[in-house]
């Protein structure tokens, strides 16, 4: 009795600290100092902010902006955290901005970023170079293909004369992953029936899944991550723009690019497959719960609930919640029993780096901007 009335301590702990009221506006020349939990990179200040809201623990935050004068920190947006919910500290300081999270307010799951950046150079995750006239003619060309959440273009008075109007098209995550997938006893662990698998075409026709029991198919790796399962590896294979197949072994999804053969080789307890093309998926594998499956970190808060089933029932019912572990009696420690590990990550397009670039135009897709003309 004792153990549980301090699960419900912790859990009133979490709602108190978690439950601010919603606080859009925006403090110019204000800082929130230290309890920092990361940095990340954004454009600006609109975009930080909805890293904030997308992490699963970040509060509020600070972004330095492109005028900061100390140092080199520009773009860097600090995702913040107290037990209070509140920033210990507030000062000012010229330079940065900062703000709160808008998991409170009623929000956009799928922001529109239409602003685009000049003389900013949104740096690596290339997977495509084309020549175009404009910016915006690449920004269109970025907007139609599904694989790309940004871009960087080069005009025509850039220093490098080989590459003025290029344009290059870049990729980040949008669709749900889960950075940590261990085996272990005693623990159960699922997706929410809404989790996010798609890109935002409006596809209607239903695809043919294709996978090899037993096979594997050797080399020509472009990422290795963790994965559910075959299905969920397929999913992450079809959202990135260099997977042609893929292969996966007991928690490991290996993507691969070769778009000119495919060897496979017999291998007991791989299966590999084909990513799905231009078509609605089958969602019917976010139904299923891994048993001696832990989706390890990622939490929002616990629950005390009596079985899987619940778990999974309250994190379909939660806006903010894309997958859960749960731990049942046949884990080894008795204080983690019957809590239901509500989980997210984010999924907004993010670049790995903002710098500073003369004569280059940045920018964003416009699939989620219903009202722009694509």
């Amino acid at each position: 009795m004792r153990r549980f009335l301090f699960c419900v301590s912790l859990l009133c702990l979490y709602r108190a600290s978690s439950s601010q009221e919603c606080l859009p506006e925006l403090l110019e020349n204000v800082d929130f100092p230290g309890t920092d939990m990361e940095s990340v990179y954004s454009p600006d200040v609109n975009h930080c902010q909805q890293m904030c809201t997308e992490h699963p623990s970040c509060q509020f935050f600070t972004f330095v902006r492109a005028d900061w004068t100390r140092d080199n920190r520009h773009f860097y947006c600090y995702l913040k955290k107290t037990s209070s919910g509140q920033p210990n500290v507030r000062k000012p300081l010229l330079g940065v901005t900062s703000g709160y999270s808008l998991k409170s307010c009623s929000k956009n799951l799928a922001p529109c970023f239409n602003q685009v950046y000049p003389n900013l150079d949104f740096l690596g995750a290339d997977y495509r170079t084309l020549f175009t006239a404009d910016y915006e003619e690449c920004q269109r060309a970025c907007t139609h293909d599904p694989g790309c959440q940004f871009f960087t273009w080069v005009d025509h008075l850039f220093s490098n004369e080989k590459i003025r109007y290029k344009c290059h098209l870049k990729f980040s995550w949008t669709v749900t992953l889960t950075p940590i997938v261990e085996k272990k006893s005693g623990v159960v662990s699922g997706f929410s029936h809404k989790a996010q698998i798609s890109t935002s075409l409006d596809l209607d026709k239903g695809c043919q899944s294709q996978f090899f029991p037993s096979t594997n198919i050797p080399g020509n790796n472009v990422l290795s991550m963790p994965a559910a399962s075959p299905e969920h590896c397929q999913v992450l294979c079809a959202a990135h723009p260099s997977c042609t197949y893929f292969s996966f072994e007991s928690t490991t999804c290996e993507l691969k690019k070769n778009p000119n053969e495919m060897v496979t080789v017999a291998k007991f307890g791989v299966t590999s497959g084909l990513p799905s093309q231009f078509c609605q998926q089958d969602n019917s594998w976010l139904t299923v719960v891994h048993e001696g499956t832990d989706f390890r970190g990622s939490d929002i808060r616990f629950v005390l609930l009596d079985d899987v089933e619940s778990c999974q029932r309250t994190c379909n019912e939660d806006s903010n919640c894309q997958f859960f572990t749960y731990v049942n009696e046949n884990f080894f420690d008795t204080s983690f029993w019957r809590r239901c590990y509500l989980k997210r990550v984010v999924n907004i397009p993010a670049p790995p780096k903002v710098t500073k670039l003369a004569n280059v135009v940045s920018g964003f897709t416009l699939r989620n901007c219903k009202s722009q003309t694509i």
